[in-house]
């Protein structure tokens, strides 16, 4: 549901878009750290917050890190 804030944001188009790996961290809603694969040997890393179920929202991507590998940890940013 985020790729195209994405793309939007980093001004690309990925035409693989692949979550291999998550981390979740409980706040007033919830916020994911996720690995994404967007080509065979480039990563990015996603930061997306979930809101309350009440509040009625979508995920909304708040932040992102380019030129990441298969092995880069994936930690808090």
């Amino acid at each position: 549901q985020v790729k195209p804030q994405f793309e939007s944001q980093a001004n690309t188009n990925c035409a693989v878009f692949e979550a291999t790996e998550y981390r979740s961290q409980v706040v007033a809603g919830s916020i994911y750290f996720i690995k994404v694969r967007v080509s065979d040997d480039q990563y990015v890393h996603l930061k997306v917050f979930q809101s309350l179920p009440y509040e009625n929202q979508g995920p909304s991507l708040v932040g992102f890190q380019t030129g990441k590998t298969r092995d880069d940890p994936l930690t808090y940013f």
